[in-house]
């Protein structure tokens, strides 16, 4: 089993369960032995039932991401991980996919997930899902012009991991929205109006950010021309934004190959600072 603090180069699977897990990486490590010559580290997680549990979740997957199996029953916390995941671009599967509807259908039966026993709901819970749920409503520029609630924007070009570090951020019960930078696009007006929350430039060396462009266009078969991983555009891109941030006087961090607990750290730090600075 993947230990928490290990880190590792090999393929991650998570596995979250609303019970003991036994189902979930049964069916795992059954699925996993069937493919040749591949090693794989696995995450499980137990008991998972309120949607503090699924921020938690989030925040790690942001760090690394993965292949993400489920058996969460609850409505709203099968949702937030399903949409969290799919604001990461990470593959996630409800394991009792496709035989509940399936059965469902062939029976005539109505489906219905059971709804979760509520553990201990404290203050820091309610913050964590409150924050989640802002940032998930908040990623890539969505709801732009209601940024004001938010603790902390991220604004970078595209790429510059805006939106993992925005969920790892929010599983620490932080509101973070991103603004995404897209050359010819103005900025939102509801970003310029912006006055209550911190706002942080994003910026990646032009040379990384090409070939991370390069690679996320191969995976997804695109062989249109285009500019997007084209160096000199790049160039040009990171450029410009980092002019932005120095008209605006923006706070800029650069995440080139920095983990994304590095960037969220220096991020949280920019935010203690400005409160002790305000009171």
């Amino acid at each position: 089993m993947h230990k928490d603090d290990e880190v590792s180069s090999a393929p991650i699977l998570y596995l979250v369960s609303h019970a003991s897990g036994e189902l979930v990486e049964l069916l795992a490590r059954n699925t996993v032995a069937q493919l040749d010559g591949v090693s794989i580290d696995m995450r499980l997680w137990k008991m998972v039932r309120n949607l503090g549990q699924a921020a938690d979740i989030l925040g790690v997957i942001a760090t690394r991401r993965g292949y993400v199996l489920h058996s969460v029953a609850d409505r709203e916390v099968r949702g937030a991980l399903e949409q969290g995941c799919g604001r990461l671009g990470v593959p996630c599967r409800f394991v009792l996919e496709p035989f509940v509807p399936d059965l469902a259908e062939y029976y005539g039966a109505t489906i219905r997930f059971r709804a979760s026993v509520r553990d201990l709901m404290d203050e820091d819970y309610f913050r964590r899902v409150e924050a989640m749920k802002y940032t998930l409503s908040h990623d890539d520029g969505v709801a732009a012009d209601h940024l004001d609630e938010a603790d902390v924007i991220l604004v970078g070009v595209s790429r510059a991991t805006k939106t993992p570090t925005c969920l790892y951020l929010a599983s620490r019960g932080i509101k973070a929205a991103n603004v995404p930078l897209v050359p010819g696009v103005p900025l939102p007006d509801g970003l310029t109006r912006a006055r209550n929350p911190l706002i942080v430039g994003l910026t990646v060396n032009p040379a990384h950010l090409a070939r991370v462009r390069g690679a996320r266009l191969r995976m997804l078969s695109e062989e249109r021309t285009t500019d997007y991983a084209a160096d000199e555009a790049v160039e040009t891109e990171v450029r410009e934004a980092r002019r932005l941030f120095s008209r605006n006087r923006w706070p800029v961090i650069d995440v080139t190959n920095k983990p994304i607990e590095q960037t969220a750290n220096r991020i949280m730090k920019l935010l203690s600072e400005r409160t002790a600075r305000a009171e």
